[in-house]
């Protein structure tokens, strides 16, 4: 089944993201994060869960995310819009039919 999308709720302009890890000497990695693209989305809230770490109270804000196909998106990239960050968790087309993209997304607290 087709999925009825009207293309002009594409409203958001964003800058897809995607790491780029460095080894720092230590045994660990430092992340770089370089933008590979700027394109227009629709952003959807979907939840919002309050929760608690290491005693000081934090929020998930998860979020849908619609952009035009594209076969360079994964989970573990982010998009950026300004300041606002939200990490890529799942990628599915919704019909099939390579037309558009739904990204399952939390966004990063900054």
């Amino acid at each position: 089944m087709v999925t009825f999308f009207d293309p002009g709720q594409m409203t958001a302009r964003l800058d897809l993201e995607v790491p780029d890890t460095e080894p720092d000497g230590q045994g660990g990695a430092t992340v770089a994060w370089t933008v590979t693209a700027s394109l227009w989305a629709r952003i959807e809230p979907v939840s919002f869960v309050v929760g608690e770490e290491a005693a000081a109270e934090g929020a998930t804000i998860s979020h849908r995310i619609w952009v035009r196909h594209r076969s360079d998106i994964a989970a573990g990239q982010r998009f950026r819009k300004g300041e606002r960050l939200f990490g890529v968790k799942l990628v599915r087309d919704p019909d099939e039919t390579t037309r558009y993209l739904v990204c399952q997304c939390e966004e990063e607290a900054r």
